[in-house]
């Protein structure tokens, strides 16, 4: 057979995802602290857009960062009367309203310190605040105050080198020995010195050192407890019988050796961390109207408005610009538009779906969690005639005050349970879980519940539920067994008594 070639014609449809159709679908999903950053972003980047406070007004110059055009338009600017003495002949200090000064203005600024005279509000107090000291940094002051002779200080700073964020060292001493070329004694030496640093508990090798470092601490660390240290897996099973024989004391004396083990902390180094606590900005806002419907608003803070400086467009277009330089002012009066449309549409798609969760979880508002409905993310964009993919992005990172408290909208979306007896009301998985919780904070020391006892109780309900169900929820909630349970409720009796 011969090989030929020959040419074909056929026509077919597809859909391209051009990069602004993919940035505004990464929009939708964007937190708001997401947002805000690709905001600050896109304005450094283009000098035609600008943010807009409440009232849709552009911000004063002195809140707003200058952006840098970029060098192939580095031309522009010399043709363009940027001047200070012109733009500002009388005072250079004042601050015009209008679009174009704003622009042309650069008051010049000495780095590191702010404006003199001019108030600024962006300057970063919170870089020059005082900062904690964090573990490396509190042992080593203590090693200076404390280690003496340089080869002990040294193998202390080593040792300290090898803390973790719990304040444990995990490490091979024998390698720090051999790669500080010095006797294994001395290491131990100097270990038991570090452990001897404020707060009790560092520089201990594993959990029940930590614990027994502690106890010596206190004067607490009698052969009794020492034997406790060293059973913790007993301890975690509840095995409170094997351990009272294990350590030779009856029930009253390891109730109350338990009770001193709960004052420890396991993991002091954790009191060094500071990492910055972000709070979280809710998206949408839900209250109760004058005619008892619900409100559904956007948040304003969680809102950021641009706006597109057509005057300063029309200033600089006005110009003899070359041809990159026109064509760089028209791809940001275009970029500037999108993302004004992009925000637009964002903020309409966001309030859209949380009206629909809003109207299908109105049970959730008025009588809690037991009444929250099943409700998946198809169902919702087959209501409001979306893609279900366009929901997935909507929700994701996205919080809901509600006069409940405030709740991630993911939040709202939960699988299925049949009723019993083939019921037409299915139940939302959520509020099953509550009603396990419920029934378990409800139980009596002498009549803990099995989980047989747990499905028999929901079956009465109307909860059609199978009893691993009702294992893996109770697992996920962090709830003992219905074993361990009776234990801890055993010995607090006793502990009572």
């Amino acid at each position: 057979m011969a090989l030929t070639a020959r040419l074909h014609l056929r026509q077919a449809q597809t859909m391209a995802m051009t990069p602004q159709l993919l940035q505004s679908i990464r929009l939708l999903q964007f937190s708001h602290m997401e947002l805000e950053r690709f905001i600050d972003d896109q304005i450094e980047r283009n000098p035609l857009l600008e943010r807009a406070d409440e009232a849709g007004t552009a911000q004063p110059a002195a809140e707003m960062p200058e952006p840098a055009l970029p060098v192939d338009a580095a031309g522009m600017a010399d043709r363009l009367d940027t001047s200070l003495e012109n733009v500002f002949p009388d005072d250079p200090g004042r601050t015009d309203g209008s679009a174009s000064a704003r622009k042309g203005a650069h008051r010049e600024r000495q780095p590191g310190l702010p404006s003199m005279g001019v108030p600024d509000t962006d300057w970063p107090v919170e870089e020059f605040a005082d900062r904690p000291p964090g573990l490396r940094e509190h042992v080593r002051d203590q090693i200076a105050m404390t280690v003496r002779g340089q080869a002990d200080r040294a193998i202390a700073i080593d040792l300290a080198d090898h803390l973790d964020a719990r304040g444990y060292i995990e490490a091979d001493l024998d390698a720090i020995a051999t790669r500080l070329a010095v006797p294994r004694e001395a290491i131990d030496r100097v270990l038991g010195m570090v452990q001897t640093f404020d707060p009790a508990g560092l520089f201990a090798r594993d959990l029940p050192e930590c614990l027994a470092l502690q106890c010596a601490r206190r004067d607490r660390l009698d052969p009794a407890m020492r034997a406790l240290l060293e059973n913790l897996e007993l301890l975690a099973r509840r095995d409170f019988k094997a351990l009272s024989r294990l350590c030779g004391v009856d029930q009253a004396d390891l109730v109350d050796m338990l009770a001193e083990i709960r004052t420890l902390d396991p993991r002091p180094g954790l009191a060094f961390e500071h990492s910055p606590v972000q709070a979280v900005v809710h998206d949408v806002e839900v209250r109760k109207g004058a005619d008892g419907a619900w409100q559904i608003e956007l948040n304003r803070d969680a809102l950021p408005r641009v706006l597109v400086d057509r005057d300063y467009y029309a200033t600089v277009t006005a110009g003899a610009l070359d041809g990159a330089e026109k064509s760089f002012m028209t791809q940001c009066l275009q970029d500037a538009h999108w993302l004004e449309r992009s925000l637009d549409q964002r903020a309409t798609t966001v309030l859209k779906v949380a009206t629909e969760i809003v109207r299908q979880q109105d049970g959730f508002l008025t009588e809690g969690v037991s009444a929250l409905k099943p409700l998946t993310m198809k169902m919702v964009a087959d209501e409001i005639a979306m893609h279900e993919s366009t929901v997935s992005r909507v929700v994701a990172n996205k919080f809901m005050m509600t006069p409940r408290g405030l709740y991630e909208l993911r939040f709202f979306f939960s699988g299925a349970i049949s009723a019993t007896d083939g019921g037409d009301r299915d139940h939302a998985t959520e509020s099953v879980r509550q009603r396990i919780r419920d029934l378990i904070e409800a139980e009596r020391p002498e009549k803990v519940l099995s989980d047989d006892a747990l499905v028999a109780q929901l079956r009465a309900d109307g909860i059609d539920i199978a009893r691993r169900t009702v294992a893996k929820y109770r697992e996920s909630m962090n709830i003992a067994s219905s074993v361990q349970r009776r234990r801890e409720k055993r010995a607090l009796v006793l502990a009572g008594t």
